[in-house]
């Protein structure tokens, strides 16, 4: 029987929402090298696979978070699911700013988040934790108690783990960074001879050179 990592995997790769290219990898904004890239906001343009994803998503965190009251979704990337998912809960939604705004009132959270509010944090992505982690730095600022952290996809990175254990943060993925590999695989994507490189990226993503 499929997991849901190895159904999502398949639909993300599908849509070209991640992309492997070992040979000619992408080079993030941090100056990073790397042999995938990952955008879930093409999942939005995708109705049955939007629709699956705020499904799942929704079903996970009352499986694992239900005394939840609020959703949270950190800007930009996960806005869109965050309010599909409250949609779909019948839960107030707000959203965290990466910077305060600029004029105005200078919010850094957008929406009316209660005191004491549960709050679960809709993500679309995890690399190293950092950006996500400030989303729930600022909601805890505001008086709430992050309950929890749910994203579409996580490269599983040592480093974030050990951010969020420090942070005492408790996170779930719908898909993975080894289920992408592994469907890749099974699909014809990669090759099997660039699979150990496509693992080696992830020991060490900050030196890796694929040469």
């Amino acid at each position: 029987m499929r997991t849901l990592e190895q159904i999502l995997a398949n639909k993300l790769l599908k849509i070209k929402a991640v992309k492997l290219q070992p040979a000619n990898p992408f080079i993030w904004a941090s100056g990073w090298k790397s042999p995938i890239y990952c955008d879930n906001r093409k999942t939005l343009s995708h109705p049955s696979l939007r629709n699956f994803i705020k499904l799942e998503l929704a079903r996970t965190i009352i499986e694992k978070y239900g005394n939840v009251n609020t959703i949270a979704g950190v800007a930009t990337g996960a806005i869109a699911q965050g309010a599909m998912v409250a949609e779909e809960l019948n839960l107030p939604f707000v959203y965290v700013r990466a910077t305060p705004k600029d004029h105005g009132l200078e919010n850094l959270i957008e929406g009316d988040l209660k005191p004491g509010s549960k709050v679960v944090v809709v993500e679309d992505l995890i690399s190293t934790g950092g950006s996500s982690l400030k989303a729930v730095e600022a909601i805890r600022n505001a008086g709430c108690d992050v309950i929890g952290m749910i994203t579409i996809f996580t490269y599983g990175f040592p480093v974030a783990d050990e951010k969020f254990k420090e942070a005492k943060v408790k996170y779930t993925a719908l898909c993975n960074y080894d289920a992408i590999l592994d469907e890749a695989l099974k699909t014809d994507y990669v090759a099997e001879s660039e699979i150990k490189t496509l693992q080696e990226w992830r020991k060490d993503p900050v030196r890796w050179n694929p040469k």
